[in-house]
């Protein structure tokens, strides 16, 4: 069966497909935030750079595939296609494609990119890919049919908690000495009567609280601070304000005396929580712990609400196994024409 390729090369095919995105996404196995339509215009918008290429495959009036891309030039002259968020702020990056539909896609991607339609390319670039991908299974064979050249590499590794029944069931199954020390930092926290932790909902003002996260994230270490440039801040505002009205953002704050001492800014997609980023002020009552405080709040309140995953997405940092993260990878998939 052949597929017909439609290919969009500005931003009007975000709008153009913007009614049939979404029920694709909920129907592939790559169905992440990262691919949602409200994420994808939100990154181009604020962070793309090159020109935007996104090709729609059906199967007569069936959308049965969307191959999100960008198209850069390097110095050298090498022409690269990436995924359209790829690399710092997306976590998980795919192509989006109907389930059982995988062959029949993915071919008719590579014959398109093998035709004089698609524009001049050296390299496939795509980012982020999650270990289970049908991608990682499938494209390499097609292309290294075409006589492309192919490599797989690990990009990340994104440390997943499993999430138990119980907060109890949950703590048995930390090492002691961390099952410990959580419930230590949770005494004293309760004992402070100045203490309080809150999700950001319809009560409160959605800008300044993002303006607070933001500035929060950027007192957590010199790295952040450089990160949050104008356009990067300009991004989190919108992505913030495009996930709250989805209902998908969880904007968490911890406060002491009334000063917020800690935060996260996580999303709710999938009955997953997916931990984007944090800000904490290191110097603010040390004492008290207000990192993994606000970091058990938020895994207890995902088990009181039945979540089946909390992610703490891309990073091995030590906290995420302190708090029983294990890890799954995220890989990158080059493919080169000889």
């Amino acid at each position: 069966m052949t597929l017909l390729v439609h290919s969009y090369h500005d931003p009007s095919g975000f709008e153009i497909l913007a009614e049939e995105w979404n029920e694709l996404l909920h129907r592939s196995a790559a169905d992440t935030i990262f691919l949602a339509l409200e994420y994808q215009r939100a990154w181009w918008h604020h962070l793309g750079e090159g020109e935007v290429l996104i090709l729609a495959m059906r199967d007569g009036e069936e959308l049965v595939g969307i191959a999100p891309f960008v198209a850069t030039t390097d110095p050298q002259g090498q022409q690269t296609l990436k995924f359209v968020g790829c690399v710092e702020v997306a976590d998980y990056l795919d192509f989006i494609v109907a389930q059982g539909r995988e062959e029949t896609v993915y071919t008719a991607l590579v014959d398109y990119l093998a035709s004089p339609r698609a524009p001049a390319w050296d390299v496939l670039d795509l980012c982020n890919i999650h270990q289970d991908s049908p991608t990682l299974k499938m494209l390499p064979a097609l292309a290294e049919a075409r006589g492309w050249v192919v490599s797989t590499t690990r990009d990340d590794v994104c440390p997943i908690v499993q999430l138990p029944g119980t907060w109890e069931e949950y703590l048995q199954t930390l090492d002691g000495k961390q099952r410990h020390e959580i419930r230590r930092k949770l005494r004293r926290a309760s004992g402070q009567a100045a203490l309080r932790w809150y999700i950001v909902g319809r009560e409160h003002d959605l800008e300044a609280e993002v303006e607070d996260f933001l500035d929060l994230m950027a007192a957590s270490s010199p790295d952040k601070a450089a990160f949050l440039t104008p356009r990067m801040r300009n991004f989190f505002r919108q992505l913030a304000r495009v996930t709250y009205d989805a209902g998908w953002l969880q904007l968490a704050f911890l406060e002491i005396e009334g000063q917020k001492a800690a935060a996260y800014l996580n999303f709710i997609y999938n009955n997953r929580v997916l931990v984007y980023n944090s800000g904490l002020d290191w110097q603010m009552f040390p004492q008290i712990g207000a990192g993994i405080v606000l970091t058990a709040y938020c895994i207890r309140h995902a088990i009181e609400h039945g979540r089946e995953v909390f992610d703490f997405m891309q990073g091995d940092e030590r906290y995420k196994y302190q708090f029983g993260g294990q890890d799954v990878e995220v890989r990158r998939l080059l493919i080169r024409r000889r």
